[in-house]
């Protein structure tokens, strides 16, 4: 594996069409749904690690994305961090899954959970239609091979994961949300805990000229040398960004994403595709960074 900076090209998703269908089935049955070029960076991400199972993997940014409910089914122990609580997550996360705190705050026990749950649903009917919901991936469904273990913290402070103890680090689309001067401490924090010779691979947004901030997705679009500048990559790290417009193009006229959209793009303007319109304002962008066996902080 070699360090790069790369814009995602549809053809991945023609590539990784096996993954694809498994991550469509595993949505699914958690009722789940992708943002508009997840499934892209997903699959790119995919394609970069060169096993699952048994590894130890931190998802940066995770909320209740199906990235790290798929690692966890294939076999690693995923450490899901985000600064958002997760503290109630719905039953059909956390049985299927082993999902369990990283402390005891992360993760509130599982009938604590769903008796909060009910009392913030008015219609009693409709609070007992969502238990039997969550409980049904516990009922039918085996439990994945790995676990998924919770924790509620900022990126940049991690101060729960020891040094050096993951195998890998992946991130969907969740780092350019930080403001771009704080980038490289949250960086430098996914590095610190990863293994020497780790891999960081993490998707965001490209720029083709200068930065900008995209406001309906509330995140950073990054040239190619600023990837390079706050993920301290090398002046010689390849790229594409040469290919910028003819894989703006592609991803423009990419009918799986288009005509896939999620219902949640329908219901409102405030969003990456307000109103479900198909009209990317940006592209997706992946930095691979592999944590040098000399990392000092």
């Amino acid at each position: 594996m070699e360090e790069k900076i790369e814009i995602l090209s549809p053809t991945i998703l023609v590539d990784e069409k096996h993954n694809i269908d498994d991550l469509k089935l595993l949505a699914n049955s958690l009722g789940l749904e992708f943002g508009w070029h997840y499934l892209l960076d997903i699959s790119w991400i995919l394609s970069q690690l060169n096993s699952i199972d048994s590894m130890r993997i931190l998802d940066a940014g995770a909320g209740t994305g199906v990235l790290q409910w798929y690692l966890a089914e294939n076999g690693a122990e995923v450490m899901s961090v985000d600064r958002a609580s997760r503290e109630y997550l719905p039953a059909r996360f956390r049985f299927r899954f082993r999902a369990q705190g990283l402390r005891e705050s992360d993760l509130a026990p599982a009938l604590t959970s769903l008796r909060t749950r009910t009392q913030q649903t008015t219609s009693a009917i409709a609070a007992l239609k969502t238990m039997l919901s969550e409980t049904r991936g516990m009922l039918t469904i085996s439990r994945s091979a790995g676990r998924v273990v919770i924790y509620n913290q900022d990126l940049s402070s991690m101060r729960d994961i020891a040094d050096d103890t993951l195998d890998a680090v992946v991130a969907v689309s969740a780092l350019e949300h930080n403001e771009p001067d704080d980038l490289p401490s949250v960086v430098e924090d996914l590095l610190r805990v990863l293994k020497p010779g780790g891999l960081l691979v993490t998707t965001l947004c490209a720029a083709k000229e200068q930065d900008w901030y995209h406001e309906p997705s509330r995140g950073w679009c990054y040239t190619a040398d600023s990837l390079r500048k706050r993920f301290d990559l090398s002046e010689n790290t390849p790229d594409n960004y040469d290919r910028y417009d003819e894989l703006f193009e592609a991803l423009r006229n990419c009918t799986e994403l288009s005509d896939n959209l999620a219902t949640f793009y329908s219901i409102s303007g405030d969003n990456g595709m307000p109103w479900g319109e198909w009209d990317p304002k940006y592209q997706p962008v992946g930095v691979c960074k592999i944590k040098p066996h000399t990392f000092t902080q």
